[in-house]
């Protein structure tokens, strides 16, 4: 087992083992960007019943689009350690891909002093079950494939992009 020294550091776990917020407090306020991709995959009869807008509820990749976009604002209050960003952009895509299902994209924006990593990842998420429940009378079986960031820009780190490959079924590769 390596020392404690060579671990590498969780924001969020602090000298202890205790989970903490972290202080962004003396973190310069910066344009930051995140975009995150997911996957449902469902049977044929659901793919058409979304294509074809037949599906019981209604419009399923409009509601989910907009139950994302809810989600994108209101991530602190899921997510227990996250800080509340004033977001100035969020946005959800979702098309049908017959050869794989429900394609979900969803990007995040912010003048902040820490990234919104999270909040792209929880409008892909609950766009993604969203459709799930939009479909589950077609095919109660459907799932969610994939959940994972792909880009973020601005902050220390700077723009980092998932290496190629890593995201083949999400984003289509």
């Amino acid at each position: 087992m390596s020392a404690p020294s060579d671990r590498p550091q969780l924001s969020h776990v602090g000298p202890r083992g205790d989970v903490r917020m972290v202080d962004v407090t003396d973190r310069s306020a910066t344009s930051r960007r995140a975009t995150a991709v997911g996957l449902v995959r469902c049977s044929p009869a659901a793919l058409a019943a979304v294509r074809t807008g037949t599906a019981a509820k209604g419009d399923v990749l409009l509601t989910a689009r907009l139950a994302g976009i809810q989600a994108a604002k209101r991530t602190p209050e899921l997510i227990p350690l996250c800080h509340p960003l004033a977001l100035t952009h969020a946005d959800v895509t979702a098309t049908v891909d017959d050869g794989a299902g429900i394609r979900l994209r969803a990007t995040a924006s912010c003048q902040g002093p820490t990234g919104v990593e999270m909040e792209a990842l929880t409008a892909v998420a609950v766009a993604a079950l969203t459709v799930i429940d939009m479909i589950k009378a077609v095919d109660p079986w459907a799932e969610v494939a994939e959940v994972v960031l792909v880009e973020k820009a601005g902050g220390r780190s700077g723009t980092r992009r998932r290496p190629a490959g890593a995201t083949e079924s999400a984003s289509g590769g």
